[in-house]
């Protein structure tokens, strides 16, 4: 059965807004930008984050989703400088990576050297083949 349902036109002026600033919203975040690559036992994903401390680090495995979380200080914050070209990013940062398999969230591990993170995330053993046995009706 249908039911007629009546909808009221309302008039709303909506004014053009001249600029967006999406900065008067969000805090901008960069991107971290990673390598992932697997082996026979691990997925291992490598990112370049010089600068940062591992302490400013949050990293999070959950199933097949690794996230990184940090934040890059700038050494020279205080100082007022005229900038002719600036491109390094500084502040905060994540990263979301999905994983192709699950891994053993117990038994990941994490590196720090000359300012690449490298987190080796073990696979799941998991049967490929199992052989299933017919049971007899009778």
């Amino acid at each position: 059965m249908q039911q007629k349902i009546t909808v009221e036109k309302h008039q709303q002026t909506i004014e053009p807004v001249e600029e967006l600033k999406v900065d008067d919203w969000f805090e901008p975040e960069g991107e971290l930008a990673v390598d992932v690559y697997e082996t026979d036992k691990d997925v291992v994903i490598q990112s370049a984050v010089a600068g940062v401390r591992p302490e400013e680090l949050d990293i999070a495995v959950e199933n097949d989703v690794v996230t990184i979380r940090g934040v890059r200080k700038n050494p020279n914050a205080q100082e007022q400088k005229q900038y002719l070209h600036e491109e390094c990013f500084w502040g905060p940062f994540s990263r979301q990576i999905f994983l192709p398999e699950e891994v053993d969230v117990k038994h990941v591990q994490a590196q720090m050297g000359d300012g690449v993170l490298t987190l080796r995330l073990p696979k799941l053993k998991t049967e490929k083949i199992k052989q299933v046995k017919i049971a007899n009706s009778d």
